[in-house]
């Protein structure tokens, strides 16, 4: 094995923010000093570099002198306390009415994993893959995100099996519930695709056209011409994640633990848009 020398595009005041988590996560453990392979500026660059470029873990762990387990460990690790970092729902919403947002936007992504072998039964009682997504055609995991209208994801939900529809894992994880409240209480409606419909009063979804093929009413398609105008500058809100951390194109790891890797993933983007918007 031929070693050489790379850089990855993270800044140090982030490494240097992960180790201090990694280091209380350490004190909480009661780890003693120097029974661990890698410091924990070490290990969080280990993390990042993960996050930002994708690597093999077996190789990456290499380039670190530790061996795959170590590195899998450590890994798994940093996204713990990472994903602890992320707020709940409701105080997300609480945090964008008090910053004088007008709105948020609901939207849904598939992330891509491997295939698995579990299955479930569909609403018509046949035995399905429970990751696969027949409108992808794809195996992944459905996460669900609240975004700003300047398209900074604030909060993203659990994994869910990728074969459901976007509306049945919001109302399944409290998203719709939570929106509804928000619209109620903060007069903070959320924003949607039209495969929100019916979601709730607090949830905007486009005007479907006619089954008859007749067109739409003017003040219909005004609406619609409005709502795609507000809506899309939080359609980047996903694509700031994978554009910025490779890992999120394609994981390896069980999908039910996609969803920590992407409230990690998030937890370091709001770490460089507050401290860092440049790096951005």
């Amino acid at each position: 094995m031929i070693a050489y020398r790379a850089m990855v595009d993270v800044p140090r005041e982030l490494v240097r923010y992960l180790s201090r988590l990694l280091a209380a996560e350490r004190r909480a453990k009661g780890t003693r000093r120097g029974t661990r392979a890698l410091t924990c500026f070490y290990q969080a660059l280990l993390v990042l570099v993960w996050f930002r470029k994708a690597e093999d873990v077996t190789l990456l762990g290499a380039g670190f002198g530790i061996s795959r387990a170590t590195a899998y460990r450590y890994r798994d690790e940093g996204i713990a306390v990472l994903a602890a970092q992320a707020q709940d729902l409701h105080t997300a919403l609480r945090r964008v009415a008090d910053d004088g947002w007008s709105h948020v936007i609901l939207d849904g992504k598939l992330f891509d994993c491997d295939r698995l072998t579990e299955t479930t039964l569909s609403v018509k009682g046949e035995i399905i893959d429970a990751w696969y997504s027949g409108k992808h055609r794809d195996f992944g995991a459905n996460i669900q995100a609240i975004i700003r209208p300047d398209g900074l994801p604030i909060w993203t939900s659990a994994a869910m099996p990728g074969h459901l529809h976007d509306t049945s894992c919001a109302r399944e994880l409290g998203v719709t519930a939570a929106l509804n409240w928000s619209a109620a209480e903060l007069d903070l409606p959320a924003l949607a695709d039209s495969g929100y419909e019916s979601a709730g009063h607090g949830i905007k979804t486009p005007v479907k056209q006619p089954t008859d093929g007749s067109r739409l009413a003017p003040d219909n398609r005004a609406y619609n011409r409005l709502l795609r105008g507000l809506r899309w500058q939080g359609e980047r809100g996903f694509a700031i994640l994978i554009g910025r951390w490779k890992t999120l194109r394609h994981t390896t790891a069980s999908p039910r633990r996609i969803g920590d890797v992407v409230a990690a993933a998030l937890h370091l983007t709001h770490f460089e848009y507050k401290y860092l918007p440049e790096s951005c």
